[in-house]
């Protein structure tokens, strides 16, 4: 009876120095909100340091989730057909949609391709963000583009041309490299 009592006492503290350790190391898997809010931190400034060095690159594309223009009217559109796409120097402004062979390139919207004319990069360290303007003269126009970009990868892009009227390209940046667009035919 001595000896079941010992072996009861001696499984129970030894489950008890199995237990107490998993314990201990489900507790430290759990972040506190301030390592969680530090964590972020270092997150959105190794991602305004990764967007730095695509800019600097000009290796870098803005996929659409919504176009909008001028008067506030916004539209979903599909990411990889609607995208700025910028090279070192070269430049590509879609448009497209899922409907069909509709449209100057073949995808329902406009295609314009063309060279790099100026660049300017603000970068703004505080607020982790950049605002990049340029212009770009395509085989349909020259086009004046704004680009904000936040280092959470979240940017528009405001393209105005010598006519009233202005396309927003709303959502992500990606490095080229990265991102999946399908290119449609060039418009005329």
């Amino acid at each position: 009876m001595k000896r079941l009592r010992f072996y009861t006492v001696i499984l129970f503290l030894s489950m008890m120095c199995f237990w107490a350790p998993a314990k201990v190391n489900a507790q430290d898997a759990q972040l506190t909100r301030k390592e969680q809010k530090e964590a972020r931190k270092a997150q959105l400034k190794a991602n305004f340091q990764a967007i730095d060095t695509l800019l600097q690159r000009k290796s870098i594309v803005l996929q659409a989730d919504y176009l909008s223009n001028q008067y506030g009217d916004r539209i979903p559109v599909t990411s990889s057909l609607n995208f700025i796409k910028i090279e070192p120097d070269q430049v590509i402004l879609q448009t497209g949609n899922n409907m069909g062979n509709l449209g100057y390139n073949g995808l329902g919207g406009v295609t314009a391709e063309g060279t790099l004319n100026s660049w300017k990069i603000t970068k703004d360290a505080k607020h982790l963000n950049y605002t990049v303007r340029f212009t770009v003269t395509t085989n349909i126009g020259t086009y004046d583009v704004l680009m904000l970009i936040g280092a959470n990868n979240n940017a528009s892009a405001t393209i105005t041309g010598l006519t009233r009227g202005q396309l927003i390209y709303t959502g992500r940046v990606k490095a080229v490299y990265n991102a999946s667009v399908y290119k449609g035919q060039r418009s005329y």
